[in-house]
């Protein structure tokens, strides 16, 4: 029997109320103890997954870290991991990556910068770039650890510390820095001296594939940055929040040559 199959809603509703006010080590420290080996860290090197990699670091230098990379990030992207490296000797740190064929089908039928065109572009863009390989991934966990906060987006702010994620197989879906606030996890960045990505020093608040990501203009909400050209679309890629369009259904069925 998988771990994960020993918690249901109940019990994670329960440990989301117990944890509550704690620390995040202390949920990673539980956590770690739980379902180790069977856990990893999920970073996309923003400073929330920058501080989660020094706590669990701390708890155990063990800890499998992963991140997705879609092929289509900036270079200071590649920076801070050569960065965190350094600072974490030993450090598990596996890169994701998408299918090949997988890509090279989407960018033949709709171009390489289709995410322009309609939201439904970019949707399957980020299915295949991001969300895929990481399903593929958490196949193998029974618990994943993200660096979720409530005050990201209003898509976020119900989130708990321990949840039940439907979406990837019913494993136990972590979430210890969901109360914490963006000063906060700036606060414990520089207390601790992590090294954060350098885009941040440019006027960059939520950062991902560089195409697809800007800097934010003064009293822009911190989100503002991702997908700046679209009106009225989810800020969201589909990995925290499963999005329902059906408008790309077709072509990622095709892309997978399910329709072959």
């Amino acid at each position: 029997m998988s771990t994960y199959e020993l918690i249901d809603e109940l019990e994670a509703g329960e440990l989301s109320v117990e944890f509550e006010g704690a620390e995040p080590q202390e949920l990673l420290g539980w956590a770690l103890e739980r379902f180790s080996p069977r856990i990893a860290l999920s970073t996309a090197f923003q400073i929330d997954g920058s501080a989660l990699i020094d706590m669990a670091y701390e708890l155990d230098p063990n800890i499998t870290v992963f991140s997705v990379d879609t092929g289509r990030l900036p270079q200071e992207t590649f920076e801070l991991i050569e960065q965190l490296r350094e600072r974490y000797p030993g450090l598990e740190l596996e890169l994701l990556s998408p299918r090949a064929d997988h890509v090279s089908r989407m960018v033949a039928e709709f171009g390489p910068n289709l995410f322009y065109r309609k939201v439904e572009h970019r949707l399957l863009c980020c299915q295949v770039r991001k969300v895929q390989p990481l399903t593929r991934y958490l196949h193998g966990l029974d618990a994943w650890i993200t660096g979720l906060r409530r005050d990201q987006w209003a898509s976020r702010t119900d989130i708990r510390k321990v949840e039940i994620d439907h979406d990837h197989g019913a494993i136990v879906k972590l979430n210890p820095l969901a109360e914490w606030t963006e000063d906060e996890v700036w606060e414990y960045i520089r207390e601790r001296e992590v090294p954060y990505h350098p885009l941040y020093d440019r006027g960059y608040t939520s950062i991902g594939c560089a195409p697809c990501t800007r800097a934010i203009a003064p009293g822009e909400p911190t989100r503002a940055g991702r997908w700046w050209w679209e009106k009225n679309a989810p800020k969201e890629c589909g990995i925290h929040c499963a999005i329902e369009t059906g408008g790309f259904e077709h072509e990622l069925r095709a892309i997978r040559g399910e329709d072959e």
